[in-house]
């Protein structure tokens, strides 16, 4: 904790980019910096995914389409900010449906692999070019990322231990194999495993082949020497819904490595529902 309150001393007062993508974690980024003591906040925010709340949290918000990566830079630069932070998620397809610029374009261009660390990590490398450095988040996201052995709702059994501790070892294989981060399973037996469709339909799909018994599992993770600057796994209401929807019975999360967002939501609707949620180590 002194490590973390360090860093947030260290980083108040400063101007911070926020690239903003679906869903709520950028909110949340926006909120948890501001408490920490960053003074101005600019927010690049693209349209059709970024909530367009946001505008109230940040100082600055200018809206692109994905692929204007010229642009997203010159609106950090011009307004003089040097660290930023990503958050939040660009739905799948549009990685194949996007009109990237010419610096987009060449950056596509000289990657073997498209995927998450690829792609982004290249993104990185363009903001450094011009001197503005991508930077985690987590300093100021640790306080919604639970510790291990924490668990909300029903303490699980024995045997659901043994299924989220063994969904644990095939969820850290298939996101080291950079597959995905997500896996359903169901006495020692493998369901679903997240792939491009994302952890949304992975949940559905492990839910149905569970059968009318249910008893299905979920475990989430981060790739082991994943990149915390991009693309951290997050879990939130819509997850709850979707595992209920589906028949799923336990939610595992990484633990102080998977995002929660929602939790005075989630730990009401928990309470209205057989879900629980463990928080896990590998």
């Amino acid at each position: 904790m002194a490590g973390l309150v360090s860093v947030e001393a260290e980083r108040a007062g400063e101007s911070l980019g926020i690239i903003a993508g679906s869903h709520s974690l950028p909110l949340e980024i926006a909120r948890l910096a501001r408490a920490a003591g960053v003074e101005r906040l600019v927010a690049v925010a693209f349209e059709g995914e970024t909530d367009p709340t946001l505008a109230g949290l940040v100082d600055e918000i200018v809206f692109l389409r994905v692929g204007q990566l010229s642009r997203l830079i010159g609106v950090f630069r011009d307004h003089g900010i040097r660290r930023c932070v990503m958050g939040g998620r660009i739905a799948p397809g549009k990685l194949f449906s996007v009109r990237p610029d010419l610096r987009a374009a060449a950056l596509l261009w000289r990657l073997r692999e498209r995927n998450a660390r690829t792609i982004f990590g290249g993104i990185a490398e363009e903001l450094e070019k011009d001197g503005i450095e991508l930077i985690e988040a987590t300093p100021w996201l640790a306080p919604i990322m639970p510790g291990a052995g924490e668990v909300l709702g029903r303490a699980p059994s024995p045997a659901v231990r043994d299924d989220l501790e063994f969904g644990m070892r095939i969820a850290k294989e298939v996101s080291r194999l950079e597959i995905g981060q997500s896996v359903v399973v169901k006495s020692g037996t493998v369901l679903a495993v997240e792939g491009f469709e994302g952890t949304d339909a992975c949940l559905r799909r492990g839910g149905a082949l569970a059968g009318r018994g249910g008893g299905a599992r979920a475990v989430k993770v981060a790739r082991e020497g994943h990149d915390m600057r991009y693309d951290i796994p997050c879990a939130g209401l819509s997850t709850v819904e979707i595992c209920l929807e589906s028949g799923i019975e336990t939610l595992g999360l990484e633990a102080r490595r998977v995002i929660l967002l929602d939790r005075e939501l989630i730990e009401k609707r928990l309470k209205r529902s057989r879900l629980s949620i463990a928080f896990l180590t590998p």
